[in-house]
């Protein structure tokens, strides 16, 4: 298991090497707990180094530690990620696509931490409910309402009046 979230590259052999990190408190502290405040995740990454780019192959599987939207109840919600990049050898470093990024060529590290988070981060959902409400056949009902709105107000007898016109 690795602490830190790079891989040095330079002196990867012309094949296939695994690496496995452990994401957990220590990894949403470093980049960020905007979408998620926490989990605890596995991910094994496959680097197939070759002679003008490096394909690297996600697996990331693990728990988000979600707030409930409705409830504000905390839960746990099961991820299982696969996802492929290309590193390319290039000039400058630049993002190409969501898939293909450019290396400069004496780039020694590749930092992996970053793309695991960006990939836990587009899985979670923008409503993020428990699972007791996934099954609701309206989950846009309102949980909580307040006392003084079930009370019913008497109606001004002028709009009764006008109603009675259409």
């Amino acid at each position: 298991m690795a602490n830190s979230y790079s891989v040095n590259i330079l002196g990867l052999s012309k094949s296939v090497h695994p690496f496995d990190f452990k994401l957990s408190e220590e990894f949403f502290k470093k980049y960020g707990q905007e979408v998620i405040t926490g989990g605890t995740f596995a991910a094994h990454v496959n680097l197939d180094k070759r002679e003008t780019f490096i394909e690297a192959d996600f697996e990331i599987k693990g728990h988000a530690n979600l707030v409930c939207d409705r409830s504000l109840e905390e839960f746990e919600f099961p991820l299982s990620i696969r996802k492929q990049v290309v590193f390319k050898y290039g000039e400058e470093a630049q993002e190409v696509s969501e898939e293909i990024y450019i290396i400069p060529s004496h780039q020694d590290k590749l930092e992996l931490g970053q793309l695991m988070y960006e990939f836990i981060a587009l899985e979670i959902p923008m409503k993020k409910l428990h699972p007791r409400f996934r099954n609701d056949e309206n989950s846009d009902t309102l949980v909580y309402s307040s006392a003084n709105n079930s009370e019913e107000k008497p109606i001004d007898p002028r709009w009764e009046v006008l109603k009675k016109l259409k």
